[in-house]
């Protein structure tokens, strides 16, 4: 059963929800242009992690940990023959390092692995004063240097959205940055009540688009996840104004969930 709101569903940025809808909506999105693209095209998970110094406030992007590094033993043994060593003078606790992961879709050239283009759907931390923010915008930035195509996906209405000249006045947004057309980008404005958008996923220059429907990633998430079960319990968050709390409530109400 897909959401009964026509767009946006504002439940789903009840703060509980919203990681769990984040992480269901890059695989679909990720299958749905995996099938327009391959096989000249593959659409990778990635990660971008960044570990925090609680000690120093020293942050940093380590990138994505190597999965083939190996791990071997917790335990202290030596090896046979190995020279016996002094007992340490003291000893330290190593402290556990904060880590953060925030997940993104990459569309790369299947010979060569070069990103061809970047999806990121926006995290509450990316529109929130402080670091996370900082450090979003630093990324950001760098992609624009590059020429790979930036895809940015704003389904939050609390927050800060992200810097534009000339930006419309709109709750949600979708923006796509071309590399070529830089610093031109297309601009997408969504309100509370409007359809999400099939939005184009840029290639190769000579090459048309893929299409990435907003719309019907967003049902199948709704679907798989079991949403319509207890996404309706609580309000949202951030509250609706008046006008649109009924509205939203109405809609709600056609889950057609009896308590």
């Amino acid at each position: 059963m897909p959401s009964p709101f026509p767009g946006m569903d504002p439940y789903l940025e009840q703060e509980p929800v919203w990681h769990d809808f984040h992480e269901r909506f890059l695989p679909v999105a990720a299958a749905q242009l995996s099938a327009q693209v391959l096989p000249r095209y593959i659409v990778l998970i990635d990660e971008h992690v960044h570990v925090n110094d609680p000690g120093s406030g020293v942050d940093q992007l380590i990138g994505r940990p190597d999965p083939t590094v190996g791990r071997g033993s917790r335990a202290g043994s030596r090896a046979a023959g190995a020279v016996e060593l002094l007992d340490a003078p003291s000893h330290v606790l190593i402290p556990d390092l904060e880590e953060e992961r925030e997940s993104f879709l990459a569309v790369c050239d299947r010979v060569s692995r070069q990103v061809v283009a970047v999806i990121e759907l926006l995290s509450p931390s990316n529109k929130l004063p402080g670091e996370n923010r900082r450090r979003y915008l630093a990324k950001r930035a760098d992609l624009m240097s590059t020429s790979a195509h930036l895809v940015e996906i704003d389904l939050l209405r609390g927050g800060r959205p992200m810097p534009a000249e000339n930006r419309p006045s709109c709750r949600y947004s979708v923006l796509v940055s071309r590399a070529g057309e830089r610093p031109s980008a297309g601009f997408w404005p969504i309100g509370p009540r409007d359809s999400l958008p099939v939005v184009p996923v840029p290639l190769r220059d000579n090459e048309p688009a893929a299409r990435l429907d907003l719309r019907a990633v967003l049902d199948r998430v709704y679907d798989e996840a079991g949403y319509r079960y207890f996404l309706y319990e609580h309000p949202p968050d951030p509250p609706l104004d008046a006008e649109d709390a009924a509205w939203a409530e109405g809609l709600a109400a056609l889950s057609g969930l009896e308590s």
